[in-house]
């Protein structure tokens, strides 16, 4: 055991203070605002003051609420740990015995000797500011023990009275709901095999009314690409509590003697000031160990070519691209065996002699002659009935169980690749394609749920996967994709080196789905794309200025054909892409901003120097404004004491304005407490328009 009762994990921002005097599980007496330095008396002294009392018609000790809420403890809520031993020992009722602890962490192990279990967990607060904490349990007993799920609980205090999470669907990901934290429990579940495109990327908790830039917010987001549940729960008898970890399905994790199962990172955030401090212990830790190399501009020839797979027309795109400054061409799905469509090949991963008679050597030359690096689509994870890998093994598909098939979807069937044999096979059939070829990047997909099947192993064996391509590939970027945003949690981001935001690229839709995707992502990691001016998913048409002030603010790409560009166009995105250039380093590594600005209908976003000595910001009317007049606008993040140099770019092209007087787009000097707490008056612009603002 430790030689002390209370722990502070503490940095400038937060606190952490952790009563281990208990019996059972550690628990949290504070977590929130940072308290300082506090000696052991202060601190025992602390727990003491916030001891719960004992109200009438209740236990008559105190229940505490632990990292790990046990019903036998007394707790009328989700318990953490739920398993069985035949239907025995339900409730298990657990004693620390040993605690590790440091300047940041504690690690306990915790032991229920008659149901024959022992529990570790490890509670950490990261150099960037994030918490994060993961459970072990093990069987020490000689029988076969089920475990149904196991979620840890960071309690938050009532004063935080509002939530704030996200759902959505394809082509419309992470969509904000509001609700009030009431008493019950409100459950966030995703049963989808993959992290989900209505899965809420976060739930976050906050004091009423909280927005970017007020209020104490708590958040919480689950490390895990597979099933998982996130929940808030707020009894009378209790404080409120933020919850979550995997979905385990029935049976799917059953101990043997001796056997383990470890849970996945749970990380949490804290922020005294708004979501834009969530935002950023999220990034710091995400940025952290990542190639220092710029992000390079893409190509993907999707909304080029589709499956027309033709090299001539491929290499003249490819010169248009790199005449435009691409720096990545990215080849999409279509070149394997007997893929003409999306009815057949999948599983196939070799080289469709018919399409391509000198395989795909000629057009990587051609695109690495142009000075541009190669990157190639796969959906490793999926399996056509249509194709010669179902021919010859049937029974390496996922399913509820052997010879049933769950409902098409695209046409197409999950290959288990937890089947020793099925793995075996797409890992070879990856690393021989990515051995034989000059290629630096891959579109990783996942296009359909797994509808009534194992997960917990598949996703899995999905880590393991990624794992052993990147160690033998190590300098390979990979993205995940997943029908767009579906596949998008740290887990996967562990291992790979972007998302695919959206298979939208309307500008209008990507605003949202960017907007609230970046809470927890940093702009480099989403990759943005400026697509067609007739939107491929939504139909709608945009100026190409809007939609290049959206992709700007991420990983800049292009989804389009922009051979058939008019040639305004095509300057105006030559001229996009040097400005581009210009930024990125600034966005890729600054700190993300945003405006709680009055009027809903135009957003203010942008991107601060982490010395402020630079910054970038949006301003983009997404419909008719609510007055005549719009609201100054203010630019948050900025050094008070400096004066910034304004610019207002427009890269490819100004806005079109809604008003009658001419506009002067001359720059303005103003100091930064001027341009946050005063800010400037902007021109009105018509709607689905936006006007780009460079500091300096």
């Amino acid at each position: 055991m430790s030689n002390t009762e209370v722990v502070h994990l503490h940095d400038s921002v937060s606190s952490i203070v952790v009563d281990i005097g208990g019996n059972g599980a550690p628990v949290i007496a504070h977590w929130g605002r940072a308290l300082g330095d506090l000696d052991q008396e202060s601190l025992t002294a602390l727990v003491q003051a916030i001891r719960a009392p004992v109200p009438h018609n209740s236990p008559d000790s105190a229940v505490p609420l632990s990292l790990l809420p046990e019903a036998a403890a007394g707790h009328s809520g989700r318990p953490a740990l739920r398993g069985h031993r035949s239907g025995e020992h339900f409730a298990p009722a657990l004693t620390v015995d040993e605690v590790e602890t440091s300047d940041r962490s504690l690690h306990y192990t915790a032991r229920d000797a008659a149901a024959g279990i022992t529990v570790t967990g490890t509670l950490e607060l990261t150099p960037s500011g994030l918490l994060r904490t993961r459970h072990t349990v093990r069987n020490d007993g000689d029988s076969p023990y089920s475990v149904d799920a196991l979620e840890a609980a960071l309690p938050v205090p009532a004063r935080a009275t509002e939530l704030l999470d996200f759902t959505g669907r394809h082509c419309r990901e992470r969509q904000p709901q509001r609700r009030s934290f009431d008493h019950g429990t409100w459950v966030r579940e995703s049963r989808r095999g993959r992290t989900g495109h209505d899965a809420t990327i976060g739930l976050l908790a906050g004091t009423a009314g909280f927005g970017f830039r007020t209020g104490e917010v708590w958040a919480l987001h689950v490390a895990w690409s597979g099933n998982h549940v996130t929940y808030a729960e707020h009894f009378p008898e209790s404080n409120p509590v933020l919850g979550g970890g995997e979905l385990l399905l029935p049976g799917e994790v059953t101990l043997g003697p001796g056997e383990e199962y470890t849970t996945p990172w749970l990380f949490a955030a804290y922020s005294p000031d708004g979501i834009d401090g969530i935002s950023a212990a999220f990034h710091r830790w995400l940025r952290q160990g990542r190639p220092d190399k710029p992000r390079p501009v893409v190509l993907n020839t999707w909304e080029a070519v589709y499956f027309d797979h033709d090299l001539d027309r491929l290499a003249s795109l490819a010169d248009t691209a790199a005449a435009a400054g691409v720096e990545r061409f990215v080849l999409d799905d279509g070149w394997f065996r007997h893929r003409r469509d999306d009815h057949a090949g999948l599983g196939d991963w070799y080289v469709d002699e018919t399409v391509w008679p000198e395989g795909l050597n000629p057009l990587i030359k051609h695109v690495r002659e142009l000075g541009m690096e190669f990157g190639l689509w796969f959906e490793p994870e999926m399996i056509n009935p249509d194709s010669d890998l179902f021919r010859a093994h049937p029974d390496w598909v996922l399913g509820p169980r052997q010879g049933v098939l769950p409902p098409s979807w695209r046409n197409q069937q999950v290959l288990n690749i937890a089947h020793p044999g099925a793995f075996a096979y797409i890992l070879e059939r990856l690393d021989t394609v990515l051995s034989e070829h000059d290629i630096s990047f891959v579109k990783w997909d996942h296009n359909r749920d797994l509808i009534g099947s194992r997960v917990h192993e598949q996703t899995l064996a999905f880590y393991r996967l990624l794992d052993e391509l990147r160690a033998r590939h190590p300098n390979v970027e990979i993205e995940s994709c997943s029908s767009g945003g579906a596949r998008i949690d740290l887990g996967v981001l562990e291992r790979t080196d972007r998302v695919w935001t959206s298979d939208c690229n309307d500008a209008l839709e990507r605003q949202m789905i960017q907007r609230w995707t970046g809470v927890f992502l940093p702009p480099e990691l989403m990759g943005a794309h400026v697509g067609p001016t007739r939107s491929h998913t939504t139909g709608r048409v945009h100026d190409l200025s809007f939609r290049v002030a959206t992709a700007l603010f991420g990983h800049f790409g292009i989804e389009w054909d922009i051979s058939s560009a008019t040639s305004e166009d095509r300057a105006g995105l030559v001229a996009a892409i040097e400005y581009y250039k210009g930024v990125r380093s600034l966005v890729h590594t600054g700190s993300v901003v945003h405006t709680d600005h009055p009027d809903p209908s135009a957003w203010v976003h942008g991107v601060v120097a982490e010395d402020r000595s630079e910054a970038f910001f949006c301003y983009a009317q997404l419909a008719t404004p609510i007055g005549n007049k719009p609201a100054r606008v203010l630019l948050p993040g900025l050094d008070p004491a400096r004066s910034y140099r304004v610019s207002f770019d427009a890269p490819a092209g100004r806005p079109r304005l809604h008003q009658r007087a001419a506009v002067s787009w001359d720059p303005v000097v103003l100091p930064g407490s001027v341009l946050t707490e005063v800010g400037i008056q902007l021109p009105v612009i018509e709607p689905e328009q936006a006007i780009l603002l460079r500091l300096s």
